[in-house]
């Protein structure tokens, strides 16, 4: 414009860049249509160890995305991995898709937390690990995990150990008109008819600490410990029981270790979450009356459940129902 006479100009001739703030930021996100499947296998530190095709010999480590945010990424979770994918030392992937999660294994710290965790992602069924002996079984704590597998899509199956110190059949009989499944082991025996119940499969494991949890991933995992090692290899000098991991079945499926836990919280979970895993229930629960709670009376006198000509697995419902508020049955 040096040349140019001023006076001559006009709006036209303006040109204005603007500042890096006045910039219209676009809302268009990459479709990353060259991202891969993968299986997320381990947690550690804002790194995941993920299964690419779900092929436990193709692992990759990788980070999160900008674009998810805050999205939760656990293990279980079937996500898109775009980046480095080759799985070589040193190199990073990304995390730019979760998928949907067909089931949710979740818990809050205690019953009044209004902070709920995930604890795994898309496992078809959950083993609830309990000691008939040393230490004995807690009856509360299986009640709780049962009500977290109705409310998040979860197949429970109870696993029982140690039976060549006390007898499983009261505990059975117990839970025997929810129709769980159970498997019984002993230490002196081998766990084929768990290894049957796993198989093929993606099992989560809960249970306190000295249940014999770490017994039963080693039977079925027979590199279990080498195996941790090197899907939490990501976090130097990190204890790896503190996390859950998903170890690879030789006969096919996944285990998914999760750490001994001391509570079970339920605050996330609605007593209507529970009776819509009961068919012969929900239904009739729809006509009782807003905010019921269904343990009947005294505290749901009009509870409609009363209706249904099945007492006793009535009774389990209700126990488990009273679980939830922490009351004791």
């Amino acid at each position: 414009m040096s040349g140019r006479d001023w006076r001559k100009l006009d709006e036209s001739d303006v040109r204005v860049r603007p500042g890096r703030g006045s910039r219209p930021r676009s809302k268009r996100r990459p479709e990353h249509a060259d991202a891969v499947g993968a299986m997320v296998i381990a947690v550690d530190r804002g790194r995941w160890t993920c299964a690419v095709g779900g092929d436990p010999g193709r692992l990759v480590t990788a980070m999160r995305a900008r674009e998810l945010g805050r999205t939760p990424v656990v293990v279980g979770d079937q996500v898109g991995v775009v980046g480095d994918v080759s799985g070589r030392p040193d190199t990073l992937a990304r995390i730019v898709r979760v998928e949907e999660r067909r089931s949710v294994l979740r818990r809050t710290a205690d019953d009044t937390d209004p902070f709920e965790r995930i604890v795994v992602a898309n496992a078809e069924q959950l083993l609830i690990v309990s000691a008939l002996a040393d230490p004995p079984p807690r009856t509360g704590f299986i009640d709780r995990c049962l009500v977290a597998c109705y409310a998040g899509g979860l197949r429970p199956v109870l696993c029982l150990t140690k039976a060549d110190l006390a007898d499983p059949g009261e505990l059975l009989e117990r839970y025997a008109d929810l129709d769980v499944p159970a498997v019984v082991t002993r230490h002196d025996e081998d766990s084929l008819p768990l290894s049957d119940t796993v198989n093929g499969r993606v099992s989560a494991l809960v249970g306190h600490s000295g249940v014999g949890k770490s017994t039963l991933v080693n039977r079925l995992v027979p590199d279990a410990e080498l195996a941790t090692g090197e899907v939490s290899a990501v976090g130097k000098g990190r204890h790896t029981s503190v996390a859950a991991v998903a170890l690879p079945l030789p006969g096919g499926g996944w285990v998914i270790d999760t750490p001994g836990v001391r509570s079970f919280g339920l605050a996330h979970i609605t007593a209507d979450d529970i009776v819509s895993a009961f068919p012969e229930f929900a239904e009739v629960a729809e006509e009782c009356p807003p905010g019921c709670g269904h343990l009947g009376a005294p505290e749901d006198p009009d509870c409609m459940l009363d209706q249904v000509p099945q007492a006793r697995r009535l009774a389990s419902l209700r126990r488990l129902l009273a679980s939830r508020t922490g009351m004791q049955t």
